[in-house]
């Protein structure tokens, strides 16, 4: 087998034309570099240097490896460069899962920033169950995941969770319902009326059916949706009221009106969550201050 190293001494004694030059050029003695030529000639099992008075000069076979060693100089080189923009973050490969109402508020905005500022970082983006993202994460089919999570629940083995924003759920009521006229309700307000439900069981859910435990009642759900537009057009039909959250009202409904709530507040708290096992990648750091900027224009909009 060839030495690579070997190679890379038979092109600096070809580009300078002489044993002695190449010496120079390296720092190694001449006798050092005549011993590597004779090595190299013997892997090689053909001569690879013919003399030309104080010089020499390839034969055939020594241009060949001449100009493979040129190859590898410049494939190492674009080795070099590659790694280097992956140390430095100008390029890698990131993998996103997200649930849908953080796209268009969290998700959209920070690609767009990413771009701008990494144009080589490739996001992969994943569609994912909010309800248990988790396992994407923890089973390497995604780098990072945006999951619905309280500030009081236990940690997850192998997972790190980093908060993004807090997501504040908000009364939607038909325009002509008898608590429109107040510009901020009691949670309680609402314990007699008929609700339009927003959500599927799972964390989201669990942060209302807390929060109206906590106001003393449980909200009497006379009708499900599988989305927030669908809930707001349920109650700009009359059949209840509904708690949306922030990220849910981007598109409101012409016929509802939407007010704040206290004593409690519902709140859903949106975290990042990342392999703690997974290795600095500067290509995934970028990403999470991406969505940490854009979780905080978006709350100052």
């Amino acid at each position: 087998m060839l030495d690579v190293r070997r190679m890379q001494v038979l092109r600096a004694v070809v580009t300078s034309g002489s044993v002695t030059a190449a010496a120079r050029e390296l720092g190694y003695s001449p006798s050092a570099v005549s011993q590597q030529m004779a090595a190299l000639e013997k892997e090689a099992g053909i001569a690879l240097l013919e003399r030309t008075g104080r010089g020499v000069r390839p034969t055939e076979a020594g241009r060949v490896l001449t100009e493979h060693a040129a190859g590898i100089d410049r494939h190492v080189a674009e080795a070099e460069t590659a790694l280097a923009d992956l140390r430095a973050g100008r390029t890698g490969r990131v993998s996103l899962g997200y649930f849908a109402t953080a796209g268009a508020t969290l998700v959209a905005p920070a690609l767009a920033a990413l771009r701008r500022d990494r144009p080589e970082v490739r996001v992969d983006l994943k569609l994912v169950d909010p309800d248990d993202p988790l396992q994407e994460v923890k089973q390497g089919r995604a780098d990072l995941a945006l999951v619905v999570r309280s500030p009081d629940r236990p940690p997850v083995d192998g997972i790190r969770f980093v908060h993004l924003r807090d997501d504040s759920y908000r009364a939607v009521l038909p325009t002509g319902h008898r608590l429109a006229t107040k510009r901020l309700l009691d949670l309680a307000d609402l314990a007699t009326e008929p609700w339009v439900g927003s959500e599927w069981p799972g964390p989201c859910l669990d942060v209302i059916l807390d929060a109206c435990g906590s106001a003393g009642f449980r909200p009497d759900f006379v009708v499900e949706s599988e989305d927030y537009a669908t809930a707001q057009g349920f109650v700009a039909a009359g059949l209840g009221v509904s708690l949306v959250p922030e990220l849910g009202l981007g598109s409101r409904h012409p016929a509802v009106v939407v007010r704040k709530v206290r004593n409690p507040q519902p709140v859903r708290g949106i975290y990042a969550a990342v392999r703690e096992s997974s290795p600095p990648r500067p290509a995934l750091r970028g990403l999470l201050d991406a969505l940490r900027t854009a979780a905080t224009a978006e709350r100052q909009s």
